[in-house]
């Protein structure tokens, strides 16, 4: 018998939206265990921002320094160790001008030459400062610098389509952050790697992105025996606890009856189309987390091979659980209601 976490991103859109989202969507399953767990919210002073960096601090007991260290814990999976300075993730982005707001683009294709041709001339321009980039991941960049920066960021994901300049960091030392944004943006502007990207009809890398920066920690805890989904971030916690960690299958039907122990599995499926407005392709992972994932997981709970499912639903700042135990399937008077009943709840 074990326990199962899920963890399920964006399952909620703007209400504005979501009704149309989910008309004709067929969820029977994810409503029933909606409507049969016991529900509650995660304390805000807690879950303050419920988001996933926040979520897997708590549960591998990471301390918040300033930020969430998730540079430190990320670096690890990417092939580097932290030693004892302090990190700061500094990925590439694309800033798009509209009118007098700045947007940011993640996800700027690059390949590692260009990368590293990129994060060079950074290491030219700030070597007086200190700053040492590095792109171990051509989407994940790094600064190393001995000292604590003193400002607070907001991660990256909080961040995809909204207007920068109001996010930016914050903090005692966020001035000097300020001004090195802006140099970071003229740096780039004429950078040869970005000619070439514009030559070619890609977007240049216009700029970067500071969040997630700490110190290491000595040792994580190891609530779980084995982690899985389609979470680089996820997998980066599991590697740094030193738990293993698998990619999610396309049908969890076998696996969920199969795994020993406690499990925690984490659904970013639905990131992207949120991120992009796309309700197609929302709809599409909705489908895909229904008949692949939850269905599996409510039919070894109704068989005796889950002791307890937990939904973890972390979405527009909120962070929301249902818990739910063999019982809750013998409890056909709890009626479910449509998905978009308890998005407006």
């Amino acid at each position: 018998m074990k326990n199962v976490d899920i963890v399920i991103l964006d399952l909620f859109l703007p209400q504005e939206i979501f009704i149309d989202a989910c008309t004709g969507l067929s969820v029977p399953v994810l409503e029933k265990m909606l409507a049969r767990g016991k529900s509650e919210l995660l304390p805000s002073e807690i879950y303050s921002t419920g988001t996933l960096e926040e979520w897997l601090c708590q549960i591998f007991g990471v301390v918040r320094q300033l930020d969430e260290p998730i540079a430190p814990v990320t670096l690890i999976a990417d092939g580097m160790q932290p030693g004892t300075d302090y990190w700061l993730r500094a990925d590439p982005v694309h800033l798009q001008i509209q009118r007098t707001q700045l947007f940011l683009h993640p996800q700027v294709p690059l390949d590692a030459d260009e990368a590293a041709q990129l994060c060079n001339s950074l290491n030219a321009h700030f070597v007086a400062e200190g700053l040492r980039f590095f792109s171990p991941h051509p989407q994940r960049w790094y600064i190393q610098m001995k000292s604590v920066p003193d400002i607070v960021t907001r991660p990256l994901s909080q961040v995809i389509g909204r207007n920068v300049q109001t996010h930016l960091p914050k903090g005692p030392n966020a001035l000097r952050w300020h001004k090195a944004f802006n140099e970071i943006q003229m740096l780039f502007f004429e950078h040869a790697v970005n000619q070439v990207r514009e030559a070619r009809g890609d977007l240049p890398v216009n700029s970067i992105w500071l969040w997630g920066g700490g110190h290491a920690v000595e040792q994580l805890a190891r609530p779980y025996t084995k982690v899985c989904g389609d979470s680089f971030l996820a997998g980066a916690f599991a590697q740094a606890a030193g738990i293993p960690y698998q990619i999610l299958p396309d049908d969890l039907t076998r696996y969920a009856d199969d795994s020993e122990g406690d499990v925690l599995i984490v659904w970013e499926g639905l990131c992207r189309p949120s991120q992009q407005s796309d309700l197609h392709a929302w709809r599409d992972s909705v489908q895909c987390l229904e008949q692949g994932y939850i269905a599996p997981l409510w039919e070894a709970l109704r068989n005796g091979h889950i002791k307890r499912l937990s939904l973890n639903i972390l979405n527009g700042g909120v962070a929301h659980r249902v818990v739910l135990t063999r019982s809750a399937v013998w409890k056909p008077w709890r009626l479910s209601k449509s998905l978009t009943q308890y998005a407006l709840t």
